[in-house]
């Protein structure tokens, strides 16, 4: 396999990429990388405010780039459709399932169809969107479903039973849930993709420790506060934290059911591909919480 190299990215003229959460964030510097290879790339957000002011300041790195904005809120399951129709294009080229929520310090939030919001932003939604966007996906050559896991879901534990954590919320426990199902379903996806014949590809990243502290100025971030050390050695910022999720979007060394993530110890640096194991090799839990999200959103993403 060639060097991957995370500053001199391959041109992707003629594609087109969707990032959610594309406003802010890690999301943000995905879709400022992505930009720069030539890429249409369309910021999906809820907010249309935030969206734009991310695409201003992209034009002010990436003066030519070529963007858009897709009104998209991932915790209102019945909106999507809508969004997904509202896009005016023949073919997607890959979506980065980015978008997320941490509640922190908050009590447990329900979306208006009943839905535990953590789990209904991070996995339920990206289910509902990749099920609506996959004819455009199959249009394409060779269309990509990038989800951006997290370290911290490796090693959560999913309750089954309690999946929308009524019995014991615990916000950061329930982050990692949400992540962890996502993941899940990223690579039971691609084992459905791989027996339907189908040309997309499902592929799982995660950014490691990305901090906010260590993360490069921008319109649209505040500049850090200088205080670097020691977080800098083992952590980084969230400009590198995208690297996972651009390279699993634009490498044509990169297979279906793989996942990258930062090359040091799985925290920070410059992305490589992972073993996948554990929890996440688990494919009877996968197709678990296949079967439990079909029942709680009422769509089946393959064909």
């Amino acid at each position: 396999m060639t060097h991957w190299d995370v500053h001199h990215l391959p041109r992707a003229d003629g594609k087109t990429f969707l990032v959610t959460g594309g406003n802010a964030g890690i999301g943000y510097f995905a879709a400022e990388q992505l930009a720069g290879t030539g890429a249409t790339v369309l910021l999906g957000s809820r907010d249309a405010a935030k969206a734009e002011a991310a695409m201003a300041s992209i034009r002010s790195l990436v003066p030519e780039a070529k963007l858009g904005h897709l009104r998209l809120d991932l915790s209102d399951l019945p909106s999507i459709k809508s969004s997904v129709d509202d896009l005016d294009i023949e073919r997607l080229d890959a979506v980065v399932c980015n978008a997320g929520v941490l509640l922190e310090d908050q009590p447990r939030r329900e979306t208006a169809d009943g839905h535990e919001l953590t789990f209904a932003t991070n996995h339920l939604g990206h289910f509902v969107l990749v099920h609506h966007l996959m004819p455009l996906l199959e249009a394409a050559d060779a269309g990509r479903v990038v989800t951006t896991g997290s370290f911290v879901g490796k090693s959560a534990e999913l309750d089954l039973d309690d999946l929308q954590s009524k019995r014991d919320y615990q916000p950061k426990r329930t982050y990692a849930r949400s992540k962890l199902a996502q993941m899940l379903f990223a690579f039971e996806l691609d084992r459905r993709l791989r027996a339907a014949g189908s040309t997309v590809l499902s592929i799982v990243d995660h950014p490691g420790g990305a901090l906010d502290s260590l993360t490069p100025s921008r319109p649209v971030h505040a500049a850090p506060d200088g205080r670097k050390f020691p977080a800098g050695l083992l952590l980084q910022g969230k400009e590198a934290g995208a690297w996972p999720a651009v390279r699993a979007a634009l490498d044509p060394a990169v297979r279906g059911g793989e996942m990258y993530g930062p090359r040091m110890f799985g925290l920070r640096g410059e992305p490589r591909r992972e073993p996948v194991r554990g929890k996440l090799a688990d494919t009877e839990l996968a197709a678990r919480v296949w079967a439990a999200s079909v029942g709680l959103t009422g769509v089946e993403v393959t064909r």
